[in-house]
């Protein structure tokens, strides 16, 4: 991966959805049933060479369940079907099935940068385990059958995540959604669809997967992210001729900020970090950006919660986030 699209590219995300042909698609109403896609989705996983973990939401504290999300391994939508939930998660986190979501299994691989394609050969060998046990729901003209007509065709969705504060800060993401709305992508926020752009973070992804192939769809979402690397590169080193001074104050502040506040909510770190980010990928800081992007998960609010009760339960949230921001930011210099 180049170095400037490491600068902008956070990751990269290939989800498959896929339905068991011999049963209902929604098991909101039908909890054996979503034990029977649990259990074959267990059965398949479990005759591959990779360790699955399979994790039982129902089973698991609400801070854990929510520290799967912040580290993207599960969504939002999964954790509101707690009840029937579950997900197995390769031991190197790279590739998670969710079951029980909105279909009966949403495969999903994650990489870095624009290795797209990586990501989907990960997602199609799971694919095959999984349909080894039990086929999926296919239709010859439309394709893989899905809950939502949206995810029809393919039933792929390719993502990549970007850091974008200087599209972001020119109020350009107006016009930027437009424009990829007009080639059949969207962009949405942190955690997906209805979520807020949190620290300059936007999810860049095909809107629909009917009447595509999975190679289009994935030339197209990389296509379009060189295009906003390309710009938010541009708008980066017009800033630093035009208004350096201004820039470079802000991103300062905010390191500061992130070494030595005492207490720090998710709205406020999620701005900080945005900053650090975009200091470290100018060359302004030091700190490698692997290390900003773990702090990004770390220092979210479940995981800070689970740090205060296992290093000083006196510790707000607040207090715990800025300790591990600390720490982080130490080790990595």
């Amino acid at each position: 991966m180049s170095e400037i699209t490491q600068n902008v590219v956070v990751s990269g995300r290939v989800r498959l959805a896929r339905n068991y042909h011999d049963l209902p698609f929604s098991n909101l109403k039908q909890p054996e049933n979503a034990l029977i896609c649990i259990s074959r989705a267990r059965e398949a996983m479990e005759a591959e060479e990779d360790e699955y973990t399979l994790h039982q939401l129902n089973a698991m504290p609400q801070v854990e369940r929510m520290k799967l999300v912040e580290k993207h391994l599960i969504s939002r939508d999964l954790l509101n079907h707690g009840d029937i939930g579950a997900a197995l998660i390769r031991s190197d986190k790279r590739v998670c099935i969710m079951v029980n979501e909105e279909d009966h299994l949403r495969i999903q691989s994650i990489v870095n940068g624009l290795d797209l394609p990586s990501a989907a050969a990960e997602a199609f060998r799971a694919e095959e385990a999984l349909e080894r046990v039990c086929t999926f729901s296919f239709d010859p003209q439309l394709g893989y059958l899905t809950s939502c007509p949206t995810n029809t065709g393919t039933g792929m969705r390719a993502s990549l995540m970007m850091h974008l504060p200087m599209l972001t800060r020119h109020k350009q993401m107006g016009n930027v959604n437009q424009s990829v709305a007009k080639l059949g992508l969207t962009i949405r926020g942190i955690y997906g669809e209805g979520s807020e752009a949190l620290g300059d973070l936007y999810q860049v992804s095909n809107q629909v997967t009917l009447g595509r192939t999975e190679e289009e769809i994935i030339e197209a979402v990389t296509a379009v992210g060189k295009k906003l690397i390309d710009m938010e590169t541009t708008l980066q080193q017009r800033s630093m001729e035009a208004k350096k001074v201004e820039l470079t104050d802000a991103l300062w502040r905010s390191y500061g900020l992130m070494q030595y506040a005492r207490r720090m909510d998710e709205k406020e770190f999620m701005q900080h970090w945005s900053h650090l980010r975009l200091g470290c990928a100018m060359g302004l800081f030091r700190m490698p950006l692997p290390a900003v992007d773990e702090l990004l998960t770390v220092a979210q609010s479940a995981h800070a919660k689970r740090y205060a009760d296992e290093m000083d339960p006196s510790l707000s949230p607040e207090e715990a986030r800025c300790e591990i921001i600390r720490k982080t930011m130490k080790a990595s210099l």
